[in-house]
């Protein structure tokens, strides 16, 4: 597919996704969110690639949806299916068995808090504001609200939803929407620093454990460990666990082969 407001890349087996619609701080419209959510599910199918980070270009990562494609004219049901098409990204990114970094700078407002709650880690650099702001505008960040509550909890999603307040980089690490708050100097270095670790263990061992992860959240507390359980013994009897124990043993670097 040809890209026009996404930029892909890939190297050292991490692919590279950028929001490029700098001038609308990244906004989400339709041809947005078809190109991120094609970029996504070709390099879950890429076996070159075993990690993925998403980034947006100019001066913001994301500040939600393009309000003005949201006012167009259409009908109740064009209106759903465009709101779904906005909201597919988090749904594809759970999914996936590549594991999905955000690397966060500046501003990460309703949508673009909601791409940063769905996408599996999170690096934000120093001074970045995020927000679940719609409410300020007489509309809720229904679609975030979603990974929100799954990464925060019920009070604080809420707080944050309710609110429309805006809180600093500290303060979402703080609360686990992030993982790490890095210098703005060292985001891109920082964030390829996660990847390159996890690019290095076994792809099978992360896609399948991942997998198992997203499987298991919404089960009850027995059935989950139930189907951990399966999903380990899986593991365990591939080519890349008995690779990776062995060259464990005998102090060496594993040769994966995703078997």
């Amino acid at each position: 597919m040809a890209y026009e407001v996404i930029l892909v890349e890939s190297k050292e087996h991490i692919g590279i996704i950028t929001l490029n619609r700098p001038e609308q701080l990244n906004t989400f419209n339709k041809s947005l969110a078809i190109e991120l959510n094609t970029a996504l599910e070709e390099m879950d199918k890429d076996d070159e690639i075993r990690v993925v980070i998403l980034k947006g270009a100019g001066r913001a990562f994301c500040a939600g949806i393009d309000v003005n494609e949201l006012f167009a004219q259409r009908s109740s049901a064009e209106s759903l299916k465009w709101i779904e098409l906005m909201e597919d990204s988090s749904l594809i990114m759970a999914r996936m068995a590549k594991p999905v970094i955000a690397s966060v700078h500046s501003i990460a407002v309703a949508n673009g808090i909601g791409v940063v709650a769905a996408a599996d880690l999170a690096i934000a650099a120093e001074g970045t504001q995020f927000g679940a702001t719609a409410v300020n505008v007489g509309l809720f960040c229904m679609g975030p609200a979603v990974p929100l509550s799954r990464n925060l909890g019920r009070k604080k999603a809420l707080e944050l939803l309710l609110t429309g307040d805006m809180i600093d980089a500290e303060e979402a690490e703080r609360i686990g929407l992030i993982n790490k708050v890095v210098p703005s100097e060292k985001l891109e270095e920082e964030t390829m620093n996660m990847a390159r670790k996890i690019a290095a263990k076994s792809p099978l061992g992360v896609q399948l454990g991942k997998k198992s992860f997203y499987k298991m959240s919404d089960l009850e507390y027995a059935k989950a460990m139930e189907l951990a359980n399966n999903h380990f013994i899986m593991l365990a009897n591939t080519e890349d666990a008995h690779e990776g124990v062995d060259a464990f043993l005998n102090k060496r670097a594993p040769e994966w082969k995703l078997k």
